[in-house]
């Protein structure tokens, strides 16, 4: 059986191979763009940005991150944003794709590529001073150039105005430790060049591990180096960690976060994201670290 797959798999690449030489450059042109009625859109910041620009009704499928608003998990379910079937994309019959950066697998994404269709990919770099692009990015790629504009130009003045705000508290910055998952005992941390990382700066906070990059597993000596005042998760998934899971390993327990039982909580496409909403996710986490609601 196994056998069979890679069979297919490296048939459906050297086909995917083939159509590349003879297919135009893969760019959606203005025309394309303002034309599709059936927008595959895998990740969940590009599905939130078409809504935001009214958009929505274009959507044909998402990817399993596409949770905001509500109404795109209605949509048909084309899986994991990195674990993307092109058998399963195309079947949708898009007339145009639009992935975030880092969808995948490889071999997936050069199939799409290398179909014919209009693919667009979406740069995301986890900076906050990024977003606006990102959402100018979208909308030139489905033909809503004015509407991103106008919709940038209001997300980078809230960011301005929350990081200004929340660059003037008083005191010592509250120690952020962002756990990814828990696995063999070791919490994954996010360290520089996260997103994590940085919404946990524009929120005010100081990350916890910002010293490494990227996210690793912390050993039990490098999680009580750290000494985060607050340990900061997001909202469920199996391998999310809980309050009573992180506070159980002993590493986590003697730092301050776990001495006083501080653990926030927040949706994970909110926090880390990246999108419209990131002004409303740094004042929710904010509150959190500094009005005393970090022990749900």
């Amino acid at each position: 059986m196994q056998s069979v797959f890679f069979t297919r798999r490296a048939a459906l690449i050297a086909a995917a191979g083939g159509l590349l030489l003879a297919s135009q450059p893969l760019v959606a042109d203005r025309a394309t763009a303002a034309e599709a009625a059936r927008i595959v859109s895998i990740g969940g910041t590009v599905t939130e940005i078409i809504y935001a620009l009214d958009g929505g009704a274009r959507i044909a499928a998402v990817d399993t991150t596409s949770l905001y608003p509500p109404e795109a998990q209605e949509k048909p379910n084309i899986g994991y944003v990195r674990q993307i079937s092109a058998e399963g994309v195309l079947s949708q019959k898009p007339d145009l794709i639009i992935a975030e950066s880092g969808a995948g697998p490889v071999d997936s994404i050069a199939i799409l590529k290398a179909s014919g269709l209009p693919f667009v990919s979406i740069p995301s770099p986890p900076e906050i001073d990024a977003i606006p692009a990102k959402i100018r990015a979208v909308g030139e790629a489905i033909g809503r150039q004015s509407e991103a504009g106008a919709l940038a130009d209001k997300v980078a003045s809230e960011l301005t105005a929350i990081a200004a705000k929340n660059a003037a508290i008083s005191g010592p910055r509250k120690k952020v430790l962002f756990a990814l998952s828990l696995a063999n005992g070791r919490v994954m941390a996010a360290g520089s060049q996260t997103s994590a990382d940085a919404m946990i700066k524009l929120a005010g906070g100081e990350n916890a591990v910002q010293s490494i990059s990227g996210y690793k597993p912390l050993t039990d000596e490098a999680v009580i180096a750290a000494a985060p005042d607050v340990v900061l998760v997001m909202n469920g998934g199996g391998t999310h960690l809980t309050k009573e899971q992180a506070f159980a390993l002993p590493a986590l327990a003697a730092t301050p976060a776990g001495r006083n039982g501080a653990f926030i909580a927040m949706d994970g496409l909110l926090l880390l994201g990246l999108g419209p909403r990131a002004s409303e996710a740094a004042a929710e986490l904010h509150a959190k670290l500094y009005n005393g609601h970090a022990n749900p």
